[in-house]
């Protein structure tokens, strides 16, 4: 693999991410109220953040490696609206690593609001088949540091 696939030595994976979110008009409804679908691109955002501050860029992993993480599930608890120019903190922090898969919570939040909170699996999947296949080592590796 190139450099640009690194062995994980950016920041630690398993502490907690933040990626700050600025809500611009197109992601609200008539109300001004951001709309149900856009916190999970909010938190889509995070997570290629999460893992691009840690050295992985999901390109490469996709061109180099052969594989791409896939949402698997998804639980979501809408607590709080956010609304038109909130500034919002996403965080990411994972939860389990398994050999294919990643599960992760997710919050986003308004100042000392927490407005949504979320669980998220993640499966590893062949970029060209979409079938499961395990963690490249060095993501694993990042992972197994801390846990």
């Amino acid at each position: 693999m190139s450099a640009r696939f690194n062995s994980g030595a950016g920041p630690d994976l398993k502490a907690v991410f933040h990626w700050p979110v600025r809500v611009y008009w197109e992601d609200t409804d008539a109300g001004g109220v951001v709309y149900y679908a856009n916190y999970l691109k909010f938190m889509e955002r995070a997570r290629s953040e999460w893992l691009r501050a840690a050295g992985f860029e999901q390109d490469v992993l996709r061109d180099e490696a052969g594989v791409v993480f896939v949402v698997r599930r998804v639980e979501v608890d809408y607590l709080a609206p956010a609304r038109f120019n909130d500034r919002l903190d996403v965080s990411v922090t994972l939860l389990e690593l398994g050999r294919a898969s990643l599960v992760l919570t997710q919050s986003l939040s308004r100042g000392d609001a927490r407005l949504v909170a979320a669980q998220v699996t993640l499966a590893c999947v062949d970029a060209t088949r979409f079938k499961p296949v395990k963690i490249p080592a060095p993501i694993l590796q990042a992972l197994a540091q801390e846990t």
